[in-house]
């Protein structure tokens, strides 16, 4: 299984029942990479969040060569607002952390032609049954109750998959169903990581707007 919270979030976005990255669930998903790595730095203390701006603390850079991408990315100084760091630069994340997981053999890459003329690359999980477990306990954390103390992996997908409306996740009868859990697990999310939430649903609505999105 993936060991970063981005490669965790790029499995999640797959449907194993239908063998595939639904379109609706990869829109947005640069965007959503990049805020597992966000996540991340501010768990590991490298990054700064205070009034719901961004900045970047000093320290080691992180192991993972994708989450200290995204920490060079981010203002020294002044803190800026999260969108910029999110938004402007979603395009490329898809490509390394793709490329992660080829690597360690949770997907594999096929080239096929769309409609038999345009080449195109179909990315399919491995092990669909352990996509499959994840999902099922990003969903658990909410279902077992109130959210833990802790900023755990899941208690993140569970929030940011609300974001980027993930059916593979959630279905709009379940962000109905459980409304009061999943606000209260994005209470707790933005207690740790404030403005990163509603950056991340501002990121993805304005890619919706235009047909935003890359490739599975």
């Amino acid at each position: 299984m993936p060991t970063t919270l981005a490669q965790k979030l790029y499995l999640l976005c797959y449907t194993a029942r239908k063998e595939k990255f639904q379109l609706d669930n990869i829109q947005g998903r640069g965007q959503l990479l990049r805020a597992g790595a966000m996540t991340e730095l501010a768990r590991e203390g490298l990054l700064d969040a205070t009034g719901g701006r961004v900045r970047r603390l000093p320290g080691h850079p992180p192991e993972d060569p994708f989450t200290a991408a995204v920490w060079y990315d981010l203002p020294e100084d002044k803190p800026k607002k999260w969108l910029a760091f999110l938004h402007n630069k979603a395009h490329t994340a898809e490509t390394p952390v793709r490329d992660q997981l080829l690597a360690s053999g949770d997907i594999a890459l096929t080239r096929e032609k769309k409609l038999g003329v345009v080449p195109v690359d179909r990315v399919t999980v491995v092990h669909p049954e352990l996509v499959d477990a994840l999902q099922e306990r990003v969903r658990a954390t909410v279902l077992a109750g109130p959210p833990a103390e802790g900023l755990t992996d899941e208690l993140a997908m569970a929030v940011l998959a609300v974001e980027l409306e993930l059916s593979s996740v959630w279905s709009k009868e379940d962000r109905r169903t459980h409304r009061s859990g999943l606000k209260a697990h994005a209470a707790r999310f933005d207690a740790f990581v404030p403005g990163l939430r509603k950056a991340l649903r501002d990121s993805y609505l304005a890619s919706r707007a235009v047909g935003g999105g890359w490739s599975a």
